[in-house]
């Protein structure tokens, strides 16, 4: 999912429920070549006759960077302040010396993060809440997707979701689908589309929400995903200049794939064992039938030892994959975790490799589990084992299973090493997650690739050289132009399998932006602070100390000057009198550097998969994971679904 945003607004306690009611909710989206900017409104009245208790929860893609929110009590107005983190802290602190008690507003999910405030409103009195983020979208497997998470848990008097779409490039197919729809509610969505724009509304009626007519329960709980592409013409991609800042498209397709030389790097040691290894077996012999009869592949497996399916790369022939399904059959765990000797092994059979195809692409995939327990386990040692191994050579990506790896290192390495590192979540679809990785690495067109502007006609410029592209996504570069140019001359180059080089002058397309009432202007500007933050803080990662500081310091500034919520700065969120005053909503990030834990700063975020409480006497069960909560007794169970309600009475 490239883009998900989900709003869930409830009370705490389901009594309060019926007295605290949402008469208006609007998600706005805005998408301007590619940079979304959305703002949720939802409008809250107590019917009760004394103070109830309101909450408003949105979930929001990891990706994106709050820019403001805003609560409105009785025609006045509570705005979220954004400030350097160590300042907000100190305020936090502050408050909380007083008597206050601030908790944590915002938490990480699996590919979400969670915004929440609750706030106390009086008998007959109304709330408003605002919050706007900003994203932009990345093209994955051909295509950008717009997911929107409805859950209002009650019938909403003016529900509405409007998306307006405008590409200038073209739109070259629109699609809408949602997990709720229905024949009553699909009367309630509208689409209209032409060359360049969209615009997509659903507005259901309360009789069109409700599951039938005689309950007043809600249809809307589940996913509204807009999906779309753009037309592409010219080789050099697209470029767009408003208002001195410019922003590069480049996305070519239709080329001849590169062969791949990729060797799997699997941890089998004893905690995988169970259902970790069973949806690895399960992933590695789909992925093995994807394979090019071009390519080449191996296996290298460990736990303390290390064990090579076969001393040199094979090619992807019928007879070799049958072999490799086999051998990944075979895979079983125990022992412990000797990642630095595996990863070398890897190295050296790649350095080793003899008739490969001249023209080719060399990767090693490693997924692990844990920390390394067995031969060197210092991190640092084997990040730089590695990276002096690799030299350049290879793109390391790494696969993080579970909550028990060190994210950071794994991170840290594969960006070392011209890859990118993801975590796979312990679910049911764990597989899905391994082969859809595979699948996003699998097409490799080219690499080496370089963006050249003139020296001084830009400035500001974001990443301009790639190591490597795969079909179906997209490199973006953005920066300042100088006012002289009437004129912005690109070169790309680039290694294909067949020589890749291409120029181009591309006229401004200023005009093309003026007269969209519904566009935000300065998009251009702020999607080039987006791109740019989030680069520093990438480079950050694998910096030395002195470089990382320089990179923070930087992504700082702008982060305050662009008002982001980013790793780095915080919003303070301040409420009326008499109540929790002050709260911090923070950005935590996948490896939580920065993350929060009880309105403290710490080294990490806590984390569970799933566990089981059993009770003897009387019989019963609760098992909690992070999909949902399902208590059993009796031969009966209930599922219950995160951000509900629930109380359960047993005899006894």
């Amino acid at each position: 999912v490239l883009y998900r945003l989900g709003v869930c607004v409830t009370s705490r306690i389901l009594k309060m429920s019926d007295a605290i009611e949402i008469y208006s909710l609007h998600v706005d989206c805005k998408v301007t070549s590619r940079f979304a900017h959305t703002v949720i409104t939802s409008k809250i009245v107590n019917r009760a006759n004394e103070s109830r208790e309101a909450t408003f929860e949105v979930e929001l893609p990891k990706t994106a960077f709050i820019t403001n929110f805003s609560m409105s009590i009785d025609g006045k107005v509570y705005p979220g302040i954004i400030k350097e983190k160590a300042s907000a802290q100190k305020e936090y602190d502050a408050a909380v010396s007083h008597g206050q008690s601030a908790g944590l507003v915002k938490i990480t999910g699996r590919k979400l993060e969670q915004f929440h405030v609750s706030v106390s409103v009086a008998a007959a009195s109304k709330v408003t809440f605002e919050l706007t983020y900003e994203e932009l979208l990345k093209r994955q497997l051909g295509k950008f997707e717009l997911l929107i998470k409805v859950r209002p848990k009650q019938l909403v008097k003016h529900f509405q979701i409007d998306v307006h779409i405008f590409e200038p490039q073209g739109i070259r197919f629109l699609e809408t689908d949602s997990t709720f729809m229905t024949n009553e509610l699909t009367e309630a969505l509208t689409k209209v589309q032409n060359e360049t724009k969209a615009h997509i509304l659903f507005k259901p009626t309360i009789d069109q929400q409700k599951i039938n007519p005689e309950l007043d329960e809600t249809l809307l709980n589940g996913d509204f995903v807009v999906r779309y592409d753009v037309k592409r013409g010219a080789t050099a991609g697209d470029i767009q200049i408003v208002n001195g800042y410019f922003v590069h498209y480049f996305a070519p397709h239709e080329m001849p794939v590169f062969p791949k030389n990729v060797i799997f790097v699997i941890d089998r040691s004893g905690s995988m064992a169970g259902r970790k290894i069973e949806q690895t077996r399960d992933a590695l012999l789909k992925i093995l039938q994807d394979l090019r009869p071009e390519d080449h592949f191996s296996f290298i497996t460990f736990n303390r030892k290390v064990v090579e399916w076969k001393s040199s790369l094979l090619q992807a022939t019928a007879k070799n994959v049958a072999s490799a399904a086999g051998f990944v059959q075979t895979l079983s765990a125990s022992g412990g975790t000797d990642i630095n000797r595996a990863l070398l092994a890897a190295v050296s059979v790649l350095d080793k490799a003899e008739s490969l195809p001249e023209r080719s692409v060399s990767m090693i995939i490693l997924l692990t589990d844990g920390q390394p327990t067995s031969g060197e386990t210092n991190v640092e040692v084997i990040q730089e084992n590695i990276q002096k191994a690799v030299n350049g050579k290879y793109a390391l990506f790494c696969l993080g299973f579970g909550f028990d790896v060190s994210y950071r290192f794994l991170e840290k390495m594969a960006l070392s090493n011209g890859g990118i590192a993801r975590r796979i979540y312990e679910n049911a679809d764990a597989a899905l997650q391994l082969q859809g990785f595979y699948q996003e690495v699998a097409t490799p067109i080219l690499m080496q690739i370089e963006m050249q502007y003139p020296e001084n006609a830009v400035e500001g410029l974001t990443k301009n050289n790639f190591k490597l592209f795969f079909e179906g996504s997209e490199i973006i570069v953005s920066g300042k132009i100088s006012n002289e140019l009437d004129l912005l001359p690109v070169e790309i180059k680039a290694q294909s399998v067949r020589h890749f080089g291409k120029e181009a002058n591309v006229k401004e397309k200023e005009q093309v932006f003026k007269n969209q009432t519904y566009i935000f202007g300065n998009f251009i500007e702020r999607l080039w602070a987006y791109l740019t933050i989030q680069q520093l803080l990438e480079k950050s990662i694998s910096a030395q100390e002195e470089e990382q500081k320089t990179l923070e310091a930087q992504a700082l500034e702008l982060s305050l000057q662009y008002s982001f919520v980013t790793p780095l700065t915080s919003m303070v969120v301040t409420k009326p009198a008499g109540q929790e005053q002050t709260e911090l909503a923070n950005k935590p990030t996948e490896a939580g550097k920065w993350g929060i834990e009880q309105g403290k700063l710490g080294d990490g975020i806590n984390h569970f998969v799933q566990f089981e409480i059993t009770y003897v006497n009387p019989p019963a069960q609760i098992h909690v994971s992070t999909d949902e909560i399902v208590l059993r007794h009796n031969n009966e169970s209930t599922r219950l679904p995160w951000a509900e309600s629930a109380t359960s009475t047993v005899q006894g």
